[in-house]
């Protein structure tokens, strides 16, 4: 597990800011295009150590092909925004590749073990067929109910390298009201039922239990139907609704044989995956949510699945997932509605995002330049995210 978030990278008179992807001097943002700001970030993020290209080609380009003149082009351009013609920042080693020579300092760095959580409360709610829902209460101001994707532990997900930043993000902001779905995390795991209706009943479950009269609503994937479904069903109790990765129909829903193929698929490799010692197939699955992810974030994150729920749970989640419908409902839906979607989003097509907002009445659209279901927070989709849930929310 990647032991630490960096906000702050420290150097000379400059910053890395890696919630914004921006280099900075003093108050002055200096513009650099992406690939050149994440070379010199990996530059930055292993200074004293000569990188060859090779590696930074990689690192920077991932599965693209390029020519060594793009990575020349990104150093030059670096080394002009920091002012280096001379060299001192970031040497050229001949015959070996590059190395950022000053000290660095890095500042921001939060939650290196579940104990520096915050102080949450967790309580219980009953659903109305008798299962026993954790709940947790963090942060003041607007009150702000997260409806669960799947593999969600109100415990882990704050050193969770994937969604736990975002959490932190909320929670300095509002009122942060999480709650782990049936079979899932603290609540009961021996479940009678896991459906689409059973997601709806889990969140009524919850905004009854806090008597949460007016909330806002913010989901993930899976949970968007359920705060579809509430705000349709109950406008008076939803003030807003922040979707990301949303979709109205799951895969065995959309008419397409090649969707329901590939939740079979899906679920045969959960089957064989799920108790694996060395969660070989679970980190391929995880890798589908996030191909774009270090391999340590993608290792974490398979982890989480397995320790969130049993095989028999995910699998009959998933399964519910696949089945979901509230196409019908997006038209009664009348609280202002935020969609965000990952251009490449590999989980759930980018049309699926796309027809929810059309089909929301006003509802607000914004493209995330991403492959990864939810954006990573060195992306720079990442700060365009949280500058438009909370432009939105407030």
């Amino acid at each position: 597990m990647e032991p630490a978030f960096r906000h702050l990278i420290r150097f000379d008179a400059y910053a890395l800011d890696l919630r914004r992807c921006a280099l900075t001097h003093g108050a002055q943002d200096i513009q650099l295009r992406p690939k050149a700001f994440d070379t010199l970030r990996y530059l930055a993020e292993h200074a004293g150590r000569v990188i060859s290209k090779e590696e930074l080609l990689t690192a920077v380009w991932r599965d693209v092909i390029v020519t060594e003149d793009s990575l020349v082009q990104c150093v030059k351009e670096a080394r002009d925004a920091l002012s280096d013609s001379s060299q001192r920042i970031i040497k050229t080693v001949p015959r070996r590749g590059y190395l950022f020579a000053v000290q660095v300092q890095v500042s921001g760095v939060e939650r290196q073990h579940p104990s520096e959580a915050p102080d949450q409360q967790v309580t219980f709610s009953r659903t109305r067929d008798g299962v026993n829902l954790a709940m947790a209460v963090v942060g003041r101001g607007t009150q702000l109910v997260c409806v669960p994707t799947w593999a969600s532990h109100l415990e882990h997900d704050w050193d969770n390298p994937t969604r736990g930043e975002l959490w932190w993000f909320l929670a300095n902001r509002y009122q942060l009201i999480r709650y782990d779905g049936r079979g899932f995390g603290l609540s009961d795991r021996n479940v009678p039922e896991i459906s689409p209706t059973t997601f709806e009943l889990d969140l009524e479950a919850v905004i009854h239990a806090l008597n949460l009269r007016r909330c806002a609503i913010f989901a993930i994937s899976q949970g968007c139907a359920a705060a579809i479904a509430l705000a349709a069903r109950y406008p008076q109790r939803v003030a807003k609704l922040v979707l990301l990765g949303a979709f109205a129909q799951g895969r065995n829903k959309r008419g397409s044989i090649k969707e329901i193929e590939f939740s079979k698929a899906f679920i045969s490799i959960m089957r064989q995956g799920w108790d694996d010692g060395e969660a070989a197939l679970l980190r391929m699955l995880s890798a589908s949510w996030l191909p774009g992810a270090s391999p340590d974030r993608i290792r974490w994150f398979a982890n989480l699945l397995r320790s969130s729920t049993t095989a028999e749970n995910a699998i009959r989640n998933r399964q519910a997932s696949d089945d979901i419908d509230v196409l019908n409902l997006l038209s009664k839906v009348r609280a202002p509605t935020l969609v965000l979607h990952s251009k490449q989003d590999n989980s759930v097509p980018f049309s699926e995002g796309r027809r929810v907002a059309a089909l929301v009445a006003n509802a607000r659209f914004v493209t995330l330049d991403s492959e990864n279901h939810v954006p990573l927070p060195e992306e720079p989709a990442w700060p365009q995210l949280l500058r438009a849930i909370e432009a939105f929310l407030s």
